[in-house]
């Protein structure tokens, strides 16, 4: 267990930042109209080439010339975004001086656009500036962004309600990000019909990272014990801890993917089922984007970033890829029988959500039976066994880890680790590598 530090500057308050949510069935039909509301001019339409084509963007298009609205789509957008990435969308976005945003996909391209309307609007920074530390700066947002409508096409990642953007950096080979409130989007359109179109492996795969979004935030270390406490309100983080409010986000959305995200999956015409999936990302993502997330995160970046040659089913891609919701899962059921430590009566709690009979449960064996759930859930689910089957192997756990460590926001700071902790820490993230290695 990670040594404990003394509790002298902790934290004493929470924040509750969330975007504006908007649900029900063809709802995208009225974004014209809030353009039109918002006095928006010259609008950027950011979607990547696949859903380019898709039901979603035609409806997005339709509602904006019914109301008049004058448009340049940005379609480039890269299924789990890089640095470039970001940079190319950015550089779109400051020549077309556009007075809002609106993002038309999964995670992927809602992030893009948070980072072309941050960067659009602070012209003069460096890209560096606002990135996590410990490889940006983590400077604060001080400066006014555009409105950005967000429009999301997966049930996954919550990424409409939230104040974070995430990318692959490439030269590390890791994933990072810009967290911050004043990047989330002014208003988050929740059309379950867009959910629909989605093929199985994507509703898996955007599922699990809903199931962790929900485990880790209210697994995550309480904000009364984060530190240190910030001198100025402006320097408190976005992932704050856990804290009442968030968790009864989190406990909501795991009960959802508990009972609806194998039917999700099973029966794309269970409409009950993706409507209910939409709304739990939208929940977790009000839970985690201010709670936090920590090792299953943290340890899922180096997982993506590593990628060497697998191509996951369902995905129109020409580069290798490892989806994010599956680089997450995977770590699961180890991350949980490790930090069940901290929160043992949480980790029953999640486990009993998840269908696990805890009715004689020893409070000493949480993490086992929470893991044990977790490898059940997800060998129904027909998930990969393990990192072996994505590619990777024992002699890929150093370079794991090494990816790992820089993950400051979702793990390092949030336990508070001293450097003797953060040694120790690098050694238990080798033996759960090791123990993902396989599942099942």
């Amino acid at each position: 267990v990670p040594e404990r530090p003394t509790l002298g500057n902790t934290d004493y308050a929470f924040e509750m930042a969330i975007s504006n949510i908007r649900y029900g069935e063809g709802v995208t039909k009225e974004i014209g109209m809030d353009l039109q509301n918002l006095g928006a001019r010259r609008v950027c339409l950011m979607t990547d080439k696949n859903l380019s084509k898709l039901p979603p963007v035609n409806a997005v298009l339709n509602s904006l010339a019914k109301y008049g609205i004058k448009f340049q789509m940005y379609d480039n957008v890269r299924v789990e975004p890089t640095d470039q990435s970001f940079l190319d969308a950015i550089q779109f976005a400051k020549k077309g001086e556009f007075d809002a945003y609106v993002a038309v996909g999964g995670g992927s391209v809602i992030d893009t656009c948070k980072a072309a309307n941050l960067y659009a609007a602070s012209p003069s920074s460096e890209f560096l500036d606002y990135v996590n530390a410990p490889i940006g700066k983590g400077e604060p947002v001080t400066v006014p962004l555009k409105p950005l409508i967000a429009v999301p096409t997966t049930s996954g990642t919550g990424s409409e309600t939230t104040g974070v953007a995430i990318f692959d950096f490439k030269e590390l080979k890791v994933k990072t990000g810009i967290a911050s409130r004043a990047i989330k989007p002014t208003l988050g359109i929740i059309d379950p019909l867009h959910t629909l179109s989605m093929p199985e492996r994507i509703v898996a795969n955007s599922g699990f990272d809903v199931l962790c979004h929900a485990l880790e935030s209210y697994t995550a270390l309480p904000y009364n014990k984060r530190s240190p406490c910030p001198s100025n309100p402006i320097h408190r983080p976005a992932y704050q801890g856990s804290n009442p409010i968030s968790d009864v986000w989190a406990l909501h959305a795991l009960r959802i993917v508990a009972k609806y995200l194998k039917r999700a999956i099973r029966n794309p015409e269970d409409r009950e089922a993706r409507a209910n999936m939409h709304l739990a990302s939208a929940f977790a993502g009000i839970g985690f984007g201010n709670a936090g997330v920590h090792l299953c995160h943290g340890m899922s970046y180096p997982i993506s970033g590593l990628v060497k040659t697998y191509k996951p089913k369902d995905y129109n891609v020409d580069h290798s890829l490892v989806p994010h919701g599956l680089s997450v899962v995977l770590t699961s059921p180890a991350v949980f029988a490790f930090t069940a430590q901290i929160h043992p009566e949480r980790h029953l709690e999640a486990a009993e959500i998840l269908g696990a009979d805890i009715r004689t449960a020893r409070i000493k064996d949480a993490g086992l039976i929470l893991a044990d759930t977790l490898r059940k859930f997800l060998f129904d689910l027909n998930v990969d066994d393990g990192l072996a089957a994505i590619g990777y192997s024992k002699a890929d756990i150093p370079a794991l880890v090494k990816g790992t460590l820089p993950q400051v926001r979702q793990r390092a700071k949030q336990f508070f680790l001293s450097n003797k902790t953060e040694k120790i820490l690098a050694k238990t993230e080798v033996l759960l590598f090791q123990q993902v290695l396989f599942l099942f």
